[in-house]
């Protein structure tokens, strides 16, 4: 019935107020009225049927209804005559059927912008932009009533905009020159394992010379320290004078066993997770042969913790299963541990135009479910295109994770909705603050990057990108400038999901995932396989694919997410044994 009533109408397109550098345009639906060609007006017939070109530039009667919804995006446009670069701001505002809950009408412009926006199918000339617009209002959005859009240059420039494509790309490191900073890099990444000289030189594909001297500043400013008869490096650390190194953990009596495990990632997540701690020790237990382990144990409010940091080096699905061997070895080394908690960054799933779901950077996604399903962590991989199919509509295959109890869950739902009700009782923005303060006397910046830094992007297929404009709304979701929301869904992985912009869109709408990480689907399988029942993965947002891309933002979001957990953990009672 919405379909033949669609039919019926027309879509008309009516020039609204001009500038010097905007213009407006309004496409309603109206019932069936124009039937015949009128000065200016012209009625489309055969496959166009029921499309309207008003010409009339003349102010049309004010809407009653104020605009629902808006979403903003800028593009560069390109004078091939001139090479002059333009950025071009268009906006979007629409109306809706009076059938359209309030709740619903975000989907249905997100679903519309993603359309119009479609990889390839980008129209690049203005009369393509318009014409799809009515296009798509007429065949697959009946419940659409109007839609305003506004063009509005920003600025021109004879320099090409920024290559904002790049901040979000794999790259490899064999196209990335070899600087102290990358091999700083990756010693923290494979810290507490050291790197030979050889095998960084090797990785960089650069002269062991080259390398080794590089290495000497990194040494002369006293963030890196040899092992192994200076053949080897490693990062020295926060304290380094009250790290242990042993051959195996000493036994630790039972006042003191840890019953919270934290398992962090990354260099950056390790060091937030610590500066929440109070009365630590640290163990490295090292090893010639494998993998080495660390182990930092400390007071977080009345209970005993263990943190550690996975050894990896890249992401290879060989390193990440070592990882999920380092969790067997430290669920086996403290087995008085009965929640895990695997903290770091991720990528957020932004939403275009619902404020409320939009995951932003700096903001904390924690593995809920959503209600029936039960699964909290979900690995997908592709499933491999047949011959005489497409990839449009992608098949899946996926295994997800839930834990056996809710406790953690339940704990971060009740903190969210305190804050909801009252913003004052967001204690994880003090830890933030007192986390700041701490890592900054140890020469360490995690504050919080420039708003302006936050950039959304939207592939529209090859290298060309649009700048998307975040989502407002009249709360703003309760967002304070410069502080974390806190979020509650799944959490997926899986590289050919996370790195295509399209296939992440697609399936994080089809399973509802707030976020994607790096691929800790190992690690939460030793978690399950160690038969512990109550398990939670915090990410504090770095980028919008899976945490790893924007380093920038990589240290705050750690500290963000170690805030939230010390928040949790603060707020769990202690067990019988205690």
């Amino acid at each position: 019935m919405q379909e033949n009533s669609s039919q019926q109408d027309q879509i008309v397109m009516t020039p609204g107020k001009r500038t010097a550098n905007s213009t407006i345009i309004m496409v309603e639906r109206r019932p069936m009225a124009i039937k015949d060609e009128k000065e200016n007006v012209h009625v489309a017939g055969g496959a166009h049927k029921g499309i309207v070109i008003n010409k009339n530039s003349v102010a049309t009667e004010d809407d009653p209804t104020p605009v629902q919804l808006s979403l903003e995006f800028c593009v560069y446009l390109v004078n091939a005559a001139t090479n002059i670069h333009t950025k071009e701001s268009r906006q979007l505002r629409f109306w809706f059927k009076e059938a359209v809950s309030e709740c619903e009408q975000p989907k249905v412009a997100q679903e519309f912008f993603k359309k119009l926006v479609a990889p390839f199918e980008f129209p690049r000339d203005y009369v393509g932009f318009i014409k799809k617009i009515m296009k798509l209002m007429q065949q697959d959005y009946p419940t659409l009533r109007k839609i305003e859009v506004e063009l509005k240059q920003l600025g021109q420039s004879s320099q090409p905009p920024p290559d904002t494509g790049m901040m979000d790309q794999d790259v490899s490191l064999t196209e990335i020159e070899v600087t102290s900073t990358r091999l700083l890099e990756m010693i923290e990444s494979a810290y507490p394992n050291p790197l030979s000289v050889s095998e960084m030189a090797r990785q960089t594909q650069s002269e062991t010379q080259k390398v080794s001297s590089l290495l000497a500043e990194l040494q002369a400013s006293g963030l890196v320290k040899t092992v192994n008869g200076n053949e080897s490096f490693t990062r020295v650390v926060r304290n380094e004078n009250k790290v242990k190194v042993v051959k195996q953990m000493p036994k630790i009596v039972k006042a003191k066993q840890p019953t919270i495990a934290i398992i962090t990632s990354q260099y950056c997540e390790k060091l937030a997770v610590d500066a929440m701690m109070d009365d630590q020790e640290t163990f490295v237990r090292y090893t010639t042969v494998g993998e080495s382990n660390i182990y930092t144990l400390g007071n977080i409010g009345q209970h005993r913790v263990v943190c550690t940091k996975l050894p990896t080096v890249g992401h290879t699905r060989e390193a990440l299963i070592a990882s999920g061997s380092t969790t067997t070895r430290l669920l086996g080394t403290f087995q008085a541990v009965e929640f895990v908690i695997l903290v770091g960054v991720g990528g957020g799933v932004p939403h275009y135009t619902d404020h409320a779901r939009h995951v932003r950077l700096g903001d904390v996604v924690v593995s809920s479910p959503i209600p029936p399903k039960k699964d909290i962590y979900t690995y997908c991989e592709l499933e491999p295109v047949k011959e005489g199919q497409t990839q449009m509509n992608p098949v899946y295959e996926t295994k997800s994770w839930a834990p056996p109890t809710f406790l953690l869950q339940e704990i971060s739902a009740r903190l969210k909705a305190q804050v909801e009700d009252d913003p004052t009782q967001a204690v994880w923005d003090k830890y933030i603050t007192e986390g700041i303060s701490k890592l900054s006397k140890d020469g360490v910046n995690f504050s919080r990057p420039p708003e302006d830094t936050d950039k959304l992007y939207m592939s529209l297929g090859g290298s060309d990108v649009i700048e998307v404009t975040h989502p407002t709304g009249s709360s703003e979701n309760g967002r304070q400038p410069g502080k974390p929301v806190i979020h509650l869904g799944p959490i997926a992985a899986g590289r050919q999901v996370s790195k295509d912009d399209q296939l992440r869109q697609d399936f994080a709408a089809r399973f509802g995932i707030l976020a994607f990480d790096m691929e800790y689907d190992a690690v939460i399988e030793s978690v399950y396989g160690n038969r512990k029942d109550s398990y939670l993965i915090v990410r504090g947002i770095a980028d919008y694919k899976d945490g790893s891309r924007k380093k920038d933002w990589q240290p705050y979001a750690s500290l963000a997410a170690a805030a939230f957990t010390k928040a949790v953990i603060c707020s769990m009672n202690l067990s019988n044994d205690d």
